[in-house]
């Protein structure tokens, strides 16, 4: 009888530490699986998460531009002097593409439903996304960029942009819709006696 106790408390304190870890994990397989699933409805909730998950990926870009930028300047890396300058200004444009998606982030995250930010953002992730993709391609740049290229990539295209952006789109496209507009009278012209 004792045993039975025993195991059964045993069975009940492992299945409450079990439904802590199936709290919801907002990674980034967690939107893929919402995009796969064609899901497009996202909870305000999911939704702030998102943006949470969007700023740690712009933060983690700004480290590794920072690492690239410092090891072009300090010639860690073996890269020609035009080559070099060529390369700084391609991470000044991203320095630009990192501050302007910071800066949209933070206007989502106060007024979660505006257009432009949204797209503004969007445009910043491709953006970097597509510079990062060309620094990985490079030996040299390789080793500093990682996986963050490919990654940006995914957060852009298939989880920001159908996720956010389009379902935002479609609510304002809506909103436009009121209904067929009325036509104008035009007014008539007077006419004078003589």
């Amino acid at each position: 009888m004792r045993f039975h106790k025993i195991l059964f408390m045993t069975f009940i304190i492992g299945w409450s530490f079990t439904s802590f870890s199936f709290a919801e994990d907002y990674s980034l397989q967690y939107f893929m699986a919402k995009v796969s699933a064609k899901t497009n409805e996202l909870s305000k909730k999911e939704k702030t998460e998102l943006l949470n998950q969007l700023e740690g990926v712009m933060e983690q870009a700004q480290r590794i531009h920072a690492k690239l930028f410092q090891a072009i300047q300090t010639g860690e890396m073996d890269i020609r002097y035009q080559e070099g300058k060529f390369w700084i200004s391609k991470l000044e444009e991203d320095r630009e593409s990192i501050d302007m998606g910071m800066k949209q982030l933070k206007g989502l995250r106060e007024k979660p439903t505006q257009l432009t930010s949204s797209i503004r953002l969007y445009k910043s992730l491709k953006d970097l996304s597509s510079n990062f993709n060309s620094y990985n391609s490079l030996p040299t740049f390789s080793g500093v960029v990682g996986d963050v290229a490919p990654e940006l990539e995914l957060w852009a295209d298939p989880v920001f942009y159908r996720l956010y952006l389009l379902p935002l789109a479609w609510l304002k496209d809506k909103d436009m819709e009121v209904g067929p507009s009325q036509k104008e009278k035009k007014p008539v012209p007077k006419v004078k006696n003589p």
